[in-house]
């Protein structure tokens, strides 16, 4: 028998009612009512109330208890009177009526705030005092839901016959688009271990060693700036890498997982699989990301033909996009005058042109007088915008245009409020390009340099490098990037021309990927896989805004752990043993 508890807070039911038992937890709430103590006792599972009255010394001595201590109690179970019976809580019906009270862990400081309120205060606060804002509910579920949709993928993943190998978190530094957190090595003087971005090369080692289907929950580590969907230092991911496949395996394979994963712990209605494929150029003319919210249902259209037949100085020379809003018409001046001090203001436009289609399909709006009959006609069959409806242009180069489409259409479903909660809507984008211009002129990759490139060496050799597309994919949940994959390039001779077009010849491959760049010349097999955002994923089931929410222990915003201290300074002998000096002139 357990010392301390018989059962937890949240066992107790009316069966139980006669039986002595004991209870161990936090002490929420006191209720004094003169000669009589009501008491919520919370620990994990849930709450009771227990009840001590008669014994004045008890009575006295649990009133001085200070709220969010621990204490062990005994006593008899009962049923509640009727007029306290509390339909919230799973124990509602009963109450532990206390004989004997132990004190665990006394409170002797002043709380920071209130813990059920604590998600109320500033968030540095909360971080510094981690260990009580996490004994808010709210923040408690988000970890249970965390364990149990962990415990859900790993099952998944089993029994669709993946391995779980897990790969070293010390290895070597490689260039994976952000940067790396370096440690110092004590053996070997100035030479630095780094913290894995991504099991990326370690996985595909797996391949070419005869794993054929590996899966793990894994730490990634990237020295990046936070915003509300990703966090500065370590996440997770559901990392997978498949054998002899092609993208439609891994695709087939992880929707599956996502829906499963989805409908297993939410109660909002998904979509079914397979999701829709949406090639990236598509997407970005559409909805102006590779992360659309398909729950909006606005879309961009091109009219770029149709404005350079008419005089319009300010669309002259630009793709010209628009957004037609269903009976738009009717929505009042302020959403019009709204959306162009966000476009100005929030989007940097120059501004933002509207109009208003009347019931006879005449236009009403500044721009009005400059557009001719045949041309009107035209655009509203071309894009169906009907009588009554509204009409927003997007007129800029690319591709800030297609950026800015994005941004309207996204504010558009927002300020429209036509964005349905109820729902999760999942996406692939495929076809990625796999190069792109930077600002430079440079050719550079555009996603991950460990791609296949679509028609092999063949493309690499005749396309033009931007007109070559990549065996690479996304998928998005409700406007959320949630995973990235690729069918990895597994060819040394195709790797080698990759990267020269990139700028980067043999040497660079051997200094940064020797041992992925050696095996593939031990016989290879065709692979791909991708890897899942677990925070995000948790994110979306949880309904919160930031990732910090369902993490134990999260950084701020500045990367900066609060609790601990963290980053902190360490004594001169800890920097001699890793022979760094440290040069405090910047």
């Amino acid at each position: 028998m357990n010392e301390y508890r018989t059962y937890t807070c949240n066992t107790i039911r009316k069966e139980h009612v006669g039986e002595k038992i004991k209870l161990a937890g936090w002490i929420q709430t006191i209720r004094d009512m003169g000669g009589i103590i009501f008491v919520d006792l919370r620990d994990q599972y849930g709450i009771t109330q227990i009840v001590a009255s008669g014994d004045e010394k008890l009575v006295d001595s649990l009133a001085r208890i200070p709220v969010e201590s621990t204490i062990a109690v005994e006593g008899t179970v009962r049923l509640r009177d009727d007029e306290t019976i509390n339909e919230k809580l799973d124990t509602g019906l009963v109450e532990l009526f206390v004989e004997k009270i132990e004190m665990l862990g006394k409170r002797t400081k002043d709380l920071p705030f209130e813990i059920e309120n604590s998600r109320e205060v500033r968030e540095d606060l909360r971080l510094q005092y981690r260990f009580l804002d996490l004994r808010n509910e709210k923040l408690k579920n988000n970890l249970i839901l965390r364990s149990k949709v962990i415990q859900f993928m790993r099952d998944q993943m089993i029994k669709k016959d993946f391995l779980e190998v897990q790969t070293p978190i010390l290895t070597s530094s490689s260039p994976e688009g952000a940067r790396d957190y370096l440690v110092p090595s004590r053996i070997y003087p100035g030479k630095f271990y780094a913290l894995p971005q991504a099991p990326q090369q370690f996985k595909q080692l797996l391949m070419v060693s005869g794993i054929d289907k590996y899966f793990q929950i894994a730490p990634c580590f990237r020295d990046e700036d936070a915003r509300a969907d990703r966090t500065p230092g370590e996440f997770y991911q559901l990392d997978m890498e498949m054998s002899f496949a092609t993208q439609e395996d891994v695709l087939q394979v992880m929707e599956e997982v996502i829906y499963n994963v989805f409908k297993e712990f939410s109660d909002k209605k998904i979509a079914e699989y397979p999701f829709p494929r949406i090639p990236y150029k598509e997407a970005m003319l559409k909805y102006g990301s590779d992360k659309p919210d398909l729950r909006n249902p606005l879309i961009i259209q091109d009219v770029t033909d149709i404005f350079e037949k008419i005089d319009l100085k300010v669309f002259n020379g630009k793709i010209v996009r628009i957004i037609s809003v269903p009976e738009g018409s009717s929505q009042p001046r302020t959403l019009f005058e709204g959306m162009t001090d966000f476009a100005i203001k929030e989007c940097k436009a120059k501004g933002l042109a509207w109009l208003k289609v009347g019931e006879d399909r005449s236009l009403q709006g500044p721009i009005a007088k400059f557009i001719d009959d045949a041309s009107r006609e035209e655009m509203l069959t071309r894009t169906n915008t009907k009588a009554g409806d509204a009409i927003f242009f997007i007129a800029e180069h690319e591709p800030i245009v297609s950026k800015l489409g994005g941004q309207i259409r996204e504010e558009l479903g927002k300020r429209l409020e036509i964005i349905d909660e109820s729902e999760y809507r999942f996406c692939w984008i495929v076809d990625f390009p796999m190069y792109e211009r930077v600002d430079n002129g440079k050719i550079e990759f555009c996603h991950n340099p460990f791609s296949m490139p679509q028609g092999g060496m063949e493309a690499l050799e005749t396309k033009e490098p931007l007109d070559i597309l990549a065996y690479q994919y996304d998928i998005v949940g409700n406007g959320i990037e949630l995973a990235s994959g690729a069918v990895r390039n597994h060819s040394p001779e195709i790797m080698v021309r990759a990267f020269e077009i990139a700028g980067y010849d043999e040497k660079v491959i051997l200094e940064k990927f020797s041992a992925l760049y050696n095996a593939f010349s031990y016989g290879a097999p065709p692979h791909a896989g991708m890897a899942p955002g677990i925070d995000r994923i948790i994110m979306l089931l949880a309904g919160e805004d930031t990732i910090r929410e369902i993490q134990a222990f999260p950084m701020n915003a500045k990367a900066q752990d609060l609790l601990m201290g963290a980053p902190a300074n360490v004594t001169q002998k800890q920097l001699d043993e890793i022979h760094i000096k440290i040069n405090e002139k910047r």
